[in-house]
């Protein structure tokens, strides 16, 4: 995939997907893909984003749902040949027309314009997916609107699958996104009283500019490598033994590998489990963490092992 942080020339004649795609959930999958459709007509599959959402600065914008290097990674697993990972500031002042005619026309080469319903562009965002229909006629640009997808009745939005990790509805927020919500960063040491309980831990920071789920006890997903292992994860600040900051405490029951210091590795927080509580004791506390992993085994096994297999 071939990624431009500027108006580069395309290098051929594209379907774009438009859109901040903060989540890259249902929604907005279903208008990438529309893109990627236009590969039947010789179109370059192509994406117009932002390096930064453009809502993170503003109050109540309640974090990200994924890093940017993960964000480019799907896009590619996706089909999209062609990035476009733009300085908003760049293009927020411009007229829709010259939005289109010299963005779209001149420098993408677009020939498919493809966007939520709600989309909107131009200079304080007063063009809306219908103005890029009529707008895009005057240039030669077919335009493809894809409505809202619902889950349970209700649109599915980057608003209201941080609303659910909040909560701690980790299934129904990875049904929207498509994957499980969490962390990829590296492994960090701690102060190794998982070995002394026998259930060693990978220590991770959570990033602070993400969401932050509901302080507790997941079952959740690890993969390192190609390799994906059941874990059962804390997020939190360890009432029993203390912490100053949250962190993501995740046992792997059955792995039997190296350590994983300073290694990436990808926790996907897959169901809660309980909240965090404080134990008496560190012996209580053990026989809780692998009553949990019996638990996180028997969700991984039956919900989410057959679901990365479909």
């Amino acid at each position: 995939m071939i990624i431009y942080d500027n108006l580069t020339l395309s290098k051929g004649e594209s379907a774009v997907a438009l859109g901040s795609f903060d989540g890259l959930h249902a929604g907005h999958r279903k208008v990438i893909s529309s893109a990627v459709e236009g590969a039947k007509e010789d179109l370059l599959p192509t994406v117009l984003t932002f390096a930064e959402n453009p809502k993170k600065a503003a109050d109540g914008f309640g974090g990200l749902l994924l890093s940017q290097e993960e964000k480019i990674h799907l896009l590619e697993k996706m089909g999209i040949k062609q990035l476009y990972l733009l300085n908003f500031e760049s293009v927020k002042d411009m007229a829709p027309e010259d939005f289109v005619r010299e963005v779209l026309s001149s420098t993408c080469k677009t020939k498919k314009a493809c966007c939520g319903f709600n989309f909107t562009f131009g200079r304080g965002g007063t063009a809306g997916s219908g103005d890029l229909r009529r707008l895009g006629r005057r240039y030669g640009i077919e335009t493809s609107i894809e409505q809202a997808v619902l889950e349970g009745g209700i649109p599915v939005s980057s608003t209201r699958i941080r609303s659910l990790i909040k909560q701690g509805h980790a299934e129904e927020a990875a049904r929207m996104l498509g994957r499980p919500f969490g962390y990829e960063s590296p492994v960090i040491a701690g102060r190794k009283l998982g070995r002394k309980l026998g259930t060693p831990t990978l220590n991770q920071a959570v990033p602070v500019d993400f969401v932050l789920p509901k302080l507790g006890v997941y079952a959740s997903s690890v993969t390192t490598g190609s390799k994906v292992y059941c874990g059962v994860t804390n997020v939190g600040v360890k009432p029993t033994v203390g912490s100053r900051a949250v962190l993501a405490e995740t046992w792997m029951p059955h792995y039997r590998g190296p350590d994983l210091y300073g290694c990436t590795v990808r926790v996907g927080l897959l169901k809660f489990l309980r909240p965090e509580r404080k134990f008496p004791d560190l012996e209580q506390l053990g026989e809780e963490i692998k009553r949990n992993g019996e638990q996180a085994e028997e969700y991984f096994h039956q919900k989410f092992s057959p679901m990365r297999n479909a």
